[in-house]
């Protein structure tokens, strides 16, 4: 080999000893996430996003996106989606593909802002929160959400250090699609603004580039104002966010003369922490060495390296601002903070800030800090204690589902009665009707099915009696009709109390598909006071 040609193949082994391993923890990531996506059925969450979607018209699917709380970006992208398909696998690969994508922009913005060992951890801990692989792989809003803000804050680090309007104009293009996605974008929306701001005063950035970053924002503020006349004043005129604030939400929202703040403040961020890592203690962990890493960002008085990259200050700023406002919102009552999905979008600055503390730490050995944080990944996989509603992959298989609409097809008479509640109505659209079952009671071919109330998301132990009393008066049901109950969905509302009143109505012979489909006959008693429920055995 010429002399000439040693340093160019010595520094392409180098590339490629320095690559391998993120490339090869993506390919790990992609595959568990597509396992996910193949092997288990839809939540009801997921089968109401693409049933919203199925409308003759984009007109039509952008006022179907108008009944939810989130803006319209998922929907309409899921109505030319399901060109190529519509089974689940199909329907959740977009999901799939921007979560995994999330990660490895995370892995090159980082490695960017701070160093090749930091960057490597984050892309581990983003790969592998069992949060952010269950959300990769739904029908939602998160992952396209994660995805468009790692690009716009790529984008506009490197729009920085190079002078380059295009990269602004990516930067922005991101963030509108961001805010197109969900609403938690605001909050990102403020917090990139003010990073720029930052970035901008200590950099030598040229004024023409600051400008056509003015008129970048100046558009977001023009979507944003689009969105809030349109949509969310609407909503919030329907009582629709207060409704979530004051149900399953209730706990990540301040209440004042009910909460004190700093108690309400240290419990939501815990949740938040043990929601991203599915794990109580590892969480508490987690929050610890997100603080010492954001401690040490700001101590760091030393400037950047050089004009064109964040100082540790400033990545610091931009690392605990998001979760800053989101505490103020979340006290204000604007915005829940806890353990759930709706922060998945503070993961990225969350994890980042665990990936900088833990590459600092000084271990005996290099591979030992691997080791542990290995380690840590498999613990929160393989001992689950998830924060909020969740069906365990166990009882989420597809084959449950599948077996559960076989007996519904061969062992349910022609033209029977089929009680639901609004969960088990969005599966039983998309599993067995294949369309959405929008009022409370429809036809599904031969079959009548009664929602008890589609408002009410699922049945509750101690309204039940009175709900059947309703249904029976509302539809003339005479004693000893029978109707089939089928429930399915998260069930996270006191179901061993619950199973008792279906007992108490005639179920004496449930079927379960794993812990989470239910369907079994009652019979149906007279029409009396609703405390007193008349049991019929089933024949």
């Amino acid at each position: 080999m010429p002399p000439s040609q040693a340093p160019a193949t010595l520094e392409m082994r180098t590339r490629l000893h320095a690559s391998w391993l993120p490339l090869s923890l993506l390919a790990l990531g992609l595959v568990a996430r597509l396992a996910w996506a193949y092997s288990v059925f839809l939540n009801p969450d997921e089968a109401l996003h693409y049933l919203l979607s199925v409308q003759p018209s984009l007109a039509l699917t952008y006022q179907e996106t108008l009944l939810t709380a989130h803006p319209p970006l998922l929907i309409v992208l899921l109505h030319y989606w399901s060109l190529f398909g519509t089974s689940e696998f199909i329907l959740r690969l977009p999901s799939v593909l921007a979560g995994t994508a999330f990660c490895w922009i995370m892995f090159l913005w980082l490695e960017r802002v701070t160093d090749h060992a930091t960057a490597l951890i984050g892309l581990g801990l983003l790969l592998f929160s069992p949060a952010l692989m269950y959300l990769s792989a739904e029908i939602r809003q998160y992952s396209l959400l994660l995805f468009f803000m790692a690009c716009s804050s790529y984008f506009l680090d490197r729009a920085i250090a190079e002078s380059s309007s295009l990269m602004v104009l990516l930067s922005a293009l991101a963030l509108y699609l961001a805010l197109l996605t969900h609403y938690s974008a605001l909050i990102f929306a403020f917090t990139i603004g003010i990073y720029a701001l930052v970035r901008f005063r200590s950099s030598r950035t040229q004024a023409p580039l600051i400008g056509v970053w003015g008129v970048t924002q100046l558009g977001a503020l023009g979507l944003v104002g689009f969105l809030l006349k349109s949509h969310v004043l609407k909503i919030r005129a329907r009582g629709m966010s207060q409704a979530l604030a004051d149900t399953y939400l209730r706990g990540a929202v301040f209440h004042a003369g009910q909460d004190r703040v700093l108690p309400f403040i240290l419990k939501a961020n815990i949740r938040l922490f043990h929601y991203m890592f599915s794990q109580g203690a590892v969480g508490v962990l987690g929050l610890l060495v997100y603080i010492a890493g954001i401690g040490l960002l700001l101590a760091d008085k030393g400037p950047a390296q050089d004009s064109g990259h964040p100082s540790s200050r400033q990545l610091g700023l931009l690392l605990v601002l998001p979760l800053a406002i989101n505490c103020g919102a979340a006290l204000a009552g604007l915005y829940p903070l806890g353990g759930t999905r709706h922060n998945s979008f503070l993961a990225g600055f969350a994890m980042s800030g665990v990936a900088v503390a833990l590459s600092r730490w000084k271990t005996p050995r290099r591979w030992q800090k691997t080791v542990a944080i290995t380690i840590i990944l498999a613990i929160c996989n393989f001992s689950v204690t998830p924060a909020g509603a969740y069906m365990r992959p166990q009882n989420q298989r597809r084959t449950f589902m599948q077996q559960a609409m076989g007996y519904l097809s061969r062992s349910v008479p022609k033209d029977s009665l089929i009680l639901t509640d609004g969960e088990g109505s969005l599966l039983l659209s998309y599993y067995f009707c294949h369309r959405l079952i929008s009022s409370e009671e429809s036809r599904c071919g031969e079959d009548r099915i009664i929602v008890f109330d589609p408002r009410q998301w699922l049945l509750r132990a101690e309204t039940f009696p009175s709900q059947i009393h309703n249904l029976q008066q509302r539809y003339e049901l005479r004693a000893g009709t029978k109707a089939w109950l089928f429930q399915a969905g998260f069930l996270v509302d006191r179901e061993p109390e619950l199973r008792t009143e279906f007992a108490h109505h005639g179920c004496t012979s449930p079927r379960s598909f794993g812990q989470n489909i239910f369907l079994c006959q009652l019979t149906l008693g007279a029409i009396n006071d609703p405390t007193s429920a008349t049991s019929t055995p089933v024949n």
